[in-house]
């Protein structure tokens, strides 16, 4: 008979042994243990507010999950395959503990509801943790940016030398980058905040339970309105993992950017020693494995999505145990995700940028064109033939080895007699910055108008 199980009962046979522990999920929810005796505590002392179970037994069984709960957090606590989740563990464990009273527990409770609830409260942890992370990072660029306001480098389009931005215009990209990560999270922070507590199996209880009170108690906003959709809803755990699957996207795109601007072809940074290793058998090598390992990361964040997306594609209401892989794919993306963000803030902070080199840089390929091209718009000449003009120019410097505020007057004139001594003003990278003066854009102007709303930004979510 497999009446070990607290669910034997009508089972004649116990479970193959490959089987059990094929269905066991103790060895990684057990990372859900004080959410589960969290939840645990506010159920009993809503069964005994109701008049469900008696007070004192509501005291005995607190006192019992919170010695469980210290046990497991002195590493004293035996997990076994057999307890099946972390669940049935920590009942099994508050049954020796307290006797047959541990047993009222689970009154008007299922697993089911009990593992929703668990969830939910250990995502929306995790979210407040990655906000966190996030924010710090938030200032780390605002610091950055406004310690080098001026530092004037190349802008890029196919990693070709486009327009002279401001080094801060640069970084500060990533700040908005960031910054919308940081309300995805919070926007899904708000959607999950339910509790699913008191939805039983699928249907509901008989019992005359208070699930706000539970839900109250647990820093929920209210409970949850369909007890089929609570316990087989997992668009939380979707939700969290597409926001962190887009905020883990931002940070490869700038690890990428680090690891090209790092190489020795561009040294326009460097990064600090202590986020670069080297070669067993170059000495002379600094890699910027740290970089490379948060791009590298991103694509077991994707799967991690991939994956749960997956499992939830075709299945019926309400609970299946397919859901049982919901856990897995959650843990990883905020290990990664997490560490990410803890390794980027001071690694940004400790970069040390090549000024000269950045400057030098900003000045070749030409990435002044654009501005001639204006400065023959207000001469009168449409767009489109300033454009044609340009190129010819370009091309003809090209084979003169000039760039073009090297050219004479008579050399520009010989595409356009509307060139004047005050091409000089234009077809510099300093006069480019300067005239891009719209909202938004790279001037000196705009990028301190940029921060000061950053800053604004900032503070608000501090």
């Amino acid at each position: 008979m497999a009446k070990e199980k607290p669910w034997g009962g009508r089972f004649e046979l116990s479970t193959d042994k490959l089987a059990e522990e094929f269905n066991a999920s103790i060895h990684f929810d057990k990372n859900l243990y004080c959410y589960d005796i969290e939840g645990s505590i506010t159920h009993a002392k809503m069964l005994a507010k109701q008049g469900i179970i008696e007070q004192r037994e509501c005291e005995l069984i607190i006192k019992g999950l919170k010695q469980v709960k210290d046990e497991i957090d002195k590493g004293e606590f035996v997990f076994e395959t057999e307890d099946e989740d972390i669940h049935m563990a920590v009942e099994k464990r508050l049954s020796k503990i307290i006797g047959p009273v541990a047993g009222k527990l689970h009154t008007a409770r299922s697993r089911n509801d009990q593992v929703a609830t668990d969830f939910r409260l250990y995502v929306r942890d995790q979210i407040d943790n990655i906000k966190k992370g996030i924010l710090d990072l938030l200032g780390v660029i605002i610091a950055k940016a406004e310690d080098n306001i001026d530092l004037i480098m190349p802008g890029y389009t196919h990693l070709q030398t486009a327009q002279p931005i401001l080094f801060s215009h640069w970084i500060m990209a990533y700040f908005h980058m960031l910054y919308r990560d940081y309300t995805r999270f919070d926007d899904c922070r708000k959607r999950l905040n339910y509790s699913p507590l008191g939805s039983g199996a699928l249907a509901g209880t008989t019992f005359p339970i208070d699930r706000d009170f539970t839900a109250r108690e647990l820093g929920f906003t209210a409970p949850t309105e369909n007890s089929i959709d609570s316990v087989s809803d997992r668009d939380f755990a979707l939700e969290f993992m597409s926001a962190a699957a887009i905020c883990q996207m931002h940070l490869s795109r700038w690890a990428e950017e680090l690891i090209i601007f790092s190489s020795s072809e561009f040294k326009f940074i460097e990064l600090s020693d202590d986020f670069c290793t080297g070669s067993s058998i170059m000495p002379q090598k600094k890699n910027p494995d740290m970089a490379e390992l948060i791009r590298g990361k991103t694509g077991r964040v994707y799967g991690n999505l991939i994956s749960l997306l997956t499992t939830m594609k075709g299945l019926p209401l309400a609970y299946n145990k397919d859901m049982q892989e919901d856990k897995e794919p959650v843990f990883d993306t905020v290990n990664t995700l997490l560490t990410s963000l803890r390794i980027f803030a001071p690694m940004i902070s400790k970069v040390t940028l090549n000024k000269e080199k950045m400057y030098r840089s900003a000045q070749l390929g030409y990435s002044t064109a654009t501005d001639y091209a204006d400065y023959l718009v207000t001469k009168g000449v449409p767009f489109r033939d300033a454009h044609h003009i340009v190129g010819e120019t370009v091309a003809y410097a090209i084979k003169a080895g000039k760039d073009l505020s090297e050219l004479t007057i008579e050399e520009f004139k010989q595409f356009t007699d509307l060139v004047n001594i005050d091409i000089y003003d234009t077809v510099t990278v300093e006069s480019c910055i300067k005239k891009r003066n719209s909202f938004g854009g790279t001037s000196y102007d705009a990028v301190k108008v940029q921060l000061e709303n950053a800053k604004r930004l900032l503070k608000a979510l501090i």
